[in-house]
């Protein structure tokens, strides 16, 4: 971690780091801590903010839109970023070549989450809708699909949050119509949201209690029950050992997080406690697991695939006795010893990760404390 290491110092803890996976944006990070959200463009060793957010709430979840383009691709460059607060908000962040930073805040109230947001993204495809609807999942036991965009004005006669109080109105631009929300409800607290490229109408919900779900946000619920998350699942993957230590009311509070390999749909992996699994959805053998393995012992806390070595995955830990620490897998040696990288020590923990879709070396985007640190990870 010599050659080629960015630091970011965002001035306060950082809760969420988010890498642009986007081909042309993927030297854009979104960094998210106490009270706002900054996004860099990183190109080793060097890196340089080029949008800054001031939410003021903690973000406790980011997704980038496709619809965002760096400033390294084009000079009509966009950023767009949904975000979700501690207050159960959520915001739509936008800046671009011709204008600058702007913030539409949705979801409030009655009409979205009760609880902490944990994951979200946009629809996964390559429809020219895909930057449209953005799915939300929470404490709540709720996935929320939300249309960013809807024809119908449902808050009509409600002041719109972009226009601010004592405003003329008939000088004013007409207010943007507030988003409106697909609601399926699940019979567990909801940790993670995933989309695919090759789908735009299924989405990868993972639970707290050992439960992954393949979910049809577009079938039809007249078919079946109202908002029930049983018309919705095409598929339930379970990681047995999780599950049934969750029936006994003994398992860890840091496990339910999965993620959807790009390259391949079939492909799932998640951690649960100090398991990793991974699902061959071609071969569903009853929802098992394909792969099973242990990578950290005191429990694991977040999964990702690298999108640019798409047989590598890795897993972190959120236990401070072990330091701030990453394991490197090779799904072709699943269970062979991992990769160790050591990023500092105890009493620092990896609060987030994600990998950059950089082509090239697989590059790390870690944050724990205060900082970010950016790295290729030089595996073989």
């Amino acid at each position: 971690m010599d050659s080629g290491v960015v630091r970011i110092n965002h001035g306060s803890d950082v809760f969420v780091v988010r890498a642009c996976s986007n081909d042309d944006g993927a030297d854009l990070l979104a960094v998210a801590g106490e009270h706002s959200v900054e996004v860099f463009r990183v190109s080793p060793p060097i890196s340089e903010r080029v949008a800054s957010f001031h939410v003021g709430r903690r973000i406790t979840a980011l997704a980038w839109s496709p619809r965002s383009i760096s400033p390294s691709s084009s000079d009509d460059w966009v950023i767009e970023i949904a975000a979700a607060a501690s207050d159960f908000s959520l915001h739509m962040l936008t800046k671009s070549s011709t204008s600058s930073e702007n913030m539409f805040a949705f979801g409030g109230g009655l009409s979205g989450h009760h609880g902490k947001v944990n994951g979200m993204c946009f629809c996964g495809g390559h429809d020219q809708d895909n930057a449209r609807y953005v799915a939300t999942v929470a404490d709540d036991k709720m996935l929320l699909v939300w249309d960013l965009h809807p024809a119908l004005d449902i808050s009509s006669g409600i002041p719109s949050p972009e226009v601010s109080m004592g405003t003329d109105a008939s000088s004013s631009p007409r207010p943007r119509p507030q988003p409106t929300a697909y609601v399926i409800s699940f019979p567990h607290p909801l940790v993670t949201v995933n989309c695919h490229q090759f789908s735009s109408k299924e989405f990868l919900v993972s639970d707290c209690r050992g439960s992954v779900f393949l979910t049809d946000w577009r079938s039809d619920p007249e078919q079946s029950e109202q908002g029930s998350w049983r018309h919705s699942s095409i598929i339930e993957l379970v990681e047995p050992h999780a599950l049934s230590k969750s029936l006994m009311g003994i398992s860890p509070q840091w496990t339910g997080f999965a993620a959807w390999r790009q390259d391949n749909i079939d492909i799932v992996g998640a951690t649960y406690g100090s398991r990793f699994s991974i699902w061959d959805l071609s071969k569903p053998q009853g929802g098992k697991p394909l792969h099973t393995g242990i990578s950290f012992p005191e429990g694991g806390h977040q999964f990702r695939w690298c999108p640019t070595s798409p047989d590598y995955f890795a897993v972190a830990s959120h236990c401070p006795t072990k330091g701030a620490v990453i394991h490197i897998h090779d799904m072709n040696y699943v269970h062979a010893q991992p990769h160790v990288i050591n990023i500092a020590p105890r009493p620092h923990r990896v609060q987030d990760f994600d990998f950059m879709a950089r082509r090239g070396n697989p590059v790390l985007a870690v944050a724990y404390g205060v900082e970010v640190v950016v790295f290729p990870i030089g595996v073989e």
